[in-house]
């Protein structure tokens, strides 16, 4: 991957962070990683966890951002957030896990809530 490309996933994830701040969620991690892959954003409010998938792209020439998120995808993340929480993420019992894609787009960013 190029250092352009991790840039502007980078500045994606920032972007995505910001909107679930300004939503009142709290960021409890970014870019968790173990074995099976890695989590962009775990975001919380009261008692829902939500696992973000972020997919960034300059330009449309790929199709939208959040058609890259696979039913493979979707079925690691849940994976990936059974092993989160398995290790004592959240220091609370969430009463809702949720998973949002937040697909950024020439800059514009749109959280699909629930998206898997």
């Amino acid at each position: 991957m190029t250092a352009a490309r991790r840039a502007l996933g980078a500045r994606g994830e920032d972007q995505a962070a910001a909107w679930y701040v300004a939503q009142g969620y709290q960021v409890l991690a970014r870019n968790w990683r173990c074995r099976e892959g890695e989590i962009d954003l775990v975001c919380a409010r009261d008692r829902c966890v939500v696992i973000c998938e972020v997919k960034t792209r300059a330009s449309a020439a790929f199709g939208h951002p959040a058609e890259a998120v696979t039913p493979a995808k979707a079925r690691r993340l849940r994976v990936l957030a059974t092993r989160w929480l398995a290790e004592g993420n959240p220091p609370f019992r969430p009463a809702e896990v949720r998973f949002d894609v937040a697909a950024i787009l020439a800059g514009e960013l749109e959280v699909i809530e629930a998206a898997f």
